[in-house]
């Protein structure tokens, strides 16, 4: 173990009841707001989409508190600590993924939709097909999006506590989930909303406070920080340019066009990103959110380059990879490094930062936990398997216990991949949102001629092409850094099968309507295309 890590140990174990208050109280201050919520939730409309009762700046604070994940404060702080220029362009692509959201996606799907994005596809088409892809859909993205939150939460809580075991790791990784099911469960959408605001505020303050730390630390010289930053990763002017992770082969330059296609393109079929537009009582409200949610969400990401280059200039990159191999902890080793190694002040900060880094995990994975338990229960359940005649108590009994079953993977598979890089993980949950929602979301509410089977095709075969070719990429398997290192069955070279998956599933969405002899009703697709641009009739 490095200096850096023992000391970053040494400092947990000192101040371990600082540390268990400052996680107690916002476990504790997020369980009083979910049951204060919970009170309040009667109906359907209040589990799934909170009443329609927030503003645009308030869902615009949800959304960023929902899309600001461990990925985006542990993930990237770690990419750029340890590759540079390459690293950032996570934060690059995370961002510019809005402008796909708000120009193409968050009015048209709050005008036409209910509670999930299976509302928008079943208006013009058979409802109980279509209902049961976009469900198996929500579900499968969900749970890439939580296995990334959870090794996060994972690699965090057992820096702090000292936990080396893999069983003290994976008990962490349990009891997120079991954290994330009373949320969900308790306080539905109502409860997930306030967590999640009162998480984006803390979040943007604690980087904040170590982008302001950062730069005093280097008279707030930006060049003397890079050039710090460049000299102690011991790779020199190199990385600071192009080309450290995603240049040294063909294969490498492949990777990184498609991990690009996959953010860009991800964000607009995220699920739980989707249903945060069910949540304001208008159309403008859903386009203000989402523009209060870029400024937010911009202000962070400019902060993730203070981040991660300060942690490069300030902690030598053998200390943050013997801290976590894929470099997650690199943001709270910051912490430690800017109050001092061996003083309170480093002690309180890093347990403040790493407080606030759960906190963001919680708040994120009751987000994805409420998206696919609603999906089940809306779409599944009540829709296909009760043929529409499900009571709004059964189906929000349906959604509850739906997360308790996706809890329970979750915590599984959280498990498995502990030691992965968390914003490599959300990559993928994007690819593979991009390869089966997005293509069906745009063709559904822009292409006249598009048919049930052409639904069909896209959202069965975006999903089955992503998710196979990541199984057999080094991601899970093939490479010191997978998911089980020890064996090989990887042919699929890239790490991210963006770049063959999505134009899959938008070409699949094509060839299955033009093949198909279903003739697409006129009326409905008109009345839908007046919904969604107008708001007239929408729920």
């Amino acid at each position: 173990m490095s200096p850096a890590v023992t000391l970053a140990a040494g400092e947990a174990s000192q101040h371990r009841p600082l540390i268990i208050t400052l996680f107690a109280v916002f476990v504790a201050a997020t369980l009083v707001i979910t049951v204060w919520a919970g009170r309040q939730t009667r109906s359907a409309a209040d589990f799934y989409a909170g009443g329609r009762q927030f503003t645009g700046f308030q869902n615009g604070l949800a959304v960023s508190g929902d899309y600001m994940s461990a990925a985006s404060f542990l993930g990237i702080a770690g990419a750029i600590a340890l590759f540079g220029y390459d690293g950032f362009l996570y934060s690059i692509g995370f961002l510019v993924a809005w402008l796909v959201a708000l120009l193409l996606v968050a009015e048209p799907l709050r005008n036409s939709g209910r509670y999930t994005m299976g509302d928008v596809l079943a208006y013009r088409m058979r409802q109980r097909p279509v209902r049961t892809a976009a469900g198996t859909s929500t579900i499968v993205v969900s749970i890439f999006y939580l296995l990334a939150q959870m090794a996060g939460a994972g690699v965090l809580v057992s820096l702090l506590l000292g936990i080396t075991s893999d069983a003290g790791k994976i008990g962490i990784v349990a009891l997120v989930g079991v954290l994330m099911i009373v949320y969900v469960t308790i306080g539905g959408m109502k409860g997930t909303t306030w967590v999640q605001m009162v998480k984006a505020v803390l979040l943007i303050a604690g980087a904040i406070l170590l982008t302001f730390l950062v730069l005093l630390k280097f008279h707030f010289n930006v060049s003397d920080l890079l050039g710090r930053a460049a000299d102690n990763s011991g790779k020199g002017t190199a990385f600071l340019e192009p080309g450290l992770k995603y240049g040294a082969t063909g294969t490498t330059k492949l990777d990184f066009i498609s991990l690009g296609l996959a953010l860009v393109l991800g964000t607009a079929g995220l699920p739980h990103i989707l249903i945060r537009f069910y949540t304001v009582p208008t159309a403008r409200a859903a386009r203000k959110s989402v523009i209060w949610a870029i400024g937010l969400i911009g202000a962070f990401y400019l902060m993730t380059l203070a981040l991660g280059f300060g942690a490069a200039a300030l902690i030598k990159p053998e200390e943050i990879i013997a801290s976590n191999k894929a470099g997650n902890t690199a943001a709270p080793l910051l912490a430690l490094h800017l109050g001092g190694v061996d003083s309170d002040w480093g002690a309180v900060l890093l347990a403040t930062i790493s407080a606030v880094a759960f906190a963001t995990i919680l708040a994120v994975v009751a987000g994805l936990t409420l998206a696919s338990s609603s999906s089940f229960a809306h779409d599944i359940y009540a829709n296909v398997i009760k043929k529409g005649q499900a009571t709004e108590k059964q189906e929000v009994g349906a959604a509850r216990w739906a997360s308790v079953g996706i809890g329970a993977v979750s915590i599984v598979l959280g498990a498995l991949a502990r030691d992965l890089n968390v914003a490599g993980l959300v990559a993928l949950a994007f690819a593979v949102a991009a390869s089966a929602n997005l293509p069906t979301i745009l063709y559904s509410l822009f292409w006249k001629r598009f048919t049930t089977s052409g639904a069909l095709w896209s959202i069965y075969g975006g999903l089955v092409t992503a998710v196979g070719l990541v199984l057999f990429s080094p991601v899970v398997s093939g490479s010191p850094a997978s998911m089980f290192p020890d064996v090989d069955f990887h042919w699929f070279p890239l790490e991210n099968p963006g770049i063959i998956s999505i134009p899959v599933g938008f070409l699949l969405g094509a060839v299955g309507t033009l093949l198909s002899k279903e003739v697409p009703d006129a009326d409905k697709y008109a009345e839908l295309e007046v919904r969604s641009l107008t708001g007239t009739g929408a729920h």
